[in-house]
């Protein structure tokens, strides 16, 4: 079963093409990576994905929905991550998300559950009831994450969520999407531009470069490409120690 599928899906901000024609399957299940450059699209196909963009052409379905006409039910299925997810410094983290739960029509008798729960899943316990000013960047992206949990998606769409951490926090980030797929038959899309991310935690991968989709299969199929079709799409691939294949796709282009 698809989890996701876009057929010839187009996207247009004025004269810039920010999708061309792109069709892709993500089954239900599987972990996948969206793997590009800054500019490559993956935030555009995500804000389609969720209902906060309409193509110009092409369809794009989640759950076997058609996104343009669902409403609620989409919401009840889709948990997002955006890159940048600001919260009241003045709340504590226990509030931020009673007060998401709120908003998502979580019934009240199970709110503090949900809240618990959620907070435990991404290990801020200890800090739930500290104001979530005083939190850092990898606990405030592991509060967003708590956030997409609360509906108990059946899809998780995470937009850059290790961007900017430090690898303490990467690691940790990690060990919380490893644990959650192994407890749970979610389906987690990532966008990133972290070549070895991709490795890390995906099964399948999708390449885009300028609205274009390069690849789309398993990421075990990707090192066929090779480093000089990979440039040629993305620029400069900075090396790993000991010479292995790059880690990181160059964002100035």
């Amino acid at each position: 079963m698809h989890a996701i599928a876009t057929t010839d899906l187009t996207k247009r901000y004025g004269d810039v093409l920010a999708l061309d024609g792109v069709s892709l399957s993500i089954e239900a299940g599987t972990t996948y990576g969206l793997l590009g450059t800054n500019g490559a699209g993956k935030s555009t196909l995500f804000k389609l994905l969720v209902g906060h963009l309409t193509p110009d052409s092409g369809t794009v379905t989640v759950g076997g929905q058609d996104v343009t006409e669902a409403g609620h039910e989409l919401r009840e299925v889709v948990g997002y991550v955006p890159e940048h997810a600001g919260f009241p410094a003045a709340l504590t983290g226990r509030e931020v998300l009673g007060y998401h739960a709120r908003l998502r029509g979580v019934p009240k008798a199970e709110r503090p559950d949900r809240v618990a729960a959620a907070l435990g899943t991404v290990g801020l316990d200890d800090a739930a009831d500290r104001r979530v000013g005083g939190y850092s960047n990898g606990m405030n992206r592991r509060l967003a994450l708590a956030s997409a949990l609360l509906d108990r998606p059946r899809l998780l769409l995470l937009d850059e969520p290790t961007a900017g951490l430090d690898p303490l926090g990467v690691a940790e980030f990690h060990r919380i999407l490893d644990r959650l797929r192994e407890e749970s038959d979610l389906t987690v899309v990532i966008t990133t531009h972290v070549l070895a991310e991709v490795e890390a935690l995906c099964e399948d991968v999708a390449v885009l470069h300028d609205g274009d989709l390069l690849f789309d299969g398993a990421v075990d199929d990707l090192q066929e490409l090779g480093d000089d079709d990979l440039e040629a799409g993305f620029g400069s691939l900075v090396a790993e120690a000991g010479g292995s294949r790059g880690e990181t796709l160059e964002v100035d282009r």
